[in-house]
């Protein structure tokens, strides 16, 4: 199913293209051996609070969230052979560099997963991603942007 990545307070598609990386290969992959993304497309690596643009060949936008899909940190235009992260992060979203201007996602943004338009309205497994089940609409309560993730106020261990 074709998700797409969506801001929560505009309303407004970040990415029509979401691909996941949710494991260690594909975490390790990432981006790497592309000679560019597609400034509607997105990768989302987790669990990540850190990313590096070593050997890559093109600049990216970075969106550190939390399980919430909430933004922490926004980088953009991160040069190849940088690092950046955030430690509170669980999740990161990789955009081609700039598109973040267009997209008007700052800190504190919701970020949420959503069938693209014409795709079956399935729900996407979340539960490693961390960000919020797919809805047909944009979510309007803070319960329904979160739900399927642990309440804010619930401790985490580690």
């Amino acid at each position: 199913m074709a998700v797409a990545l969506m801001n929560g307070r505009t309303g407004v598609a970040v990415a029509d293209a979401v691909e996941l990386a949710d494991t260690r290969a594909s975490r390790r992959r990432g981006l790497l051996g592309r000679d560019c993304l597609e400034p509607s497309a997105a990768l989302i690596l987790t669990p990540c609070a850190a990313v590096h643009t070593a050997f890559m060949r093109f600049t990216i936008d970075v969106v550190f969230v939390d399980r919430d899909g909430r933004a922490l940190k926004i980088v953009s235009e991160l040069a190849p052979w940088r690092i950046a992260w955030s430690p509170l992060a669980h999740a990161v979203v990789e955009l081609a560099g700039g598109r973040l201007r267009s997209c008007d996602v700052v800190v504190g943004d919701r970020l949420y997963l959503a069938p693209v338009s014409g795709s079956s309205t399935t729900p996407l497994s979340t539960s490693s991603v961390g960000f919020p089940r797919t809805c047909d609409r944009p979510p309007s309560q803070p319960a329904e942007v979160a739900r399927g993730f642990r309440p804010a106020n619930e401790s985490r261990s580690t």
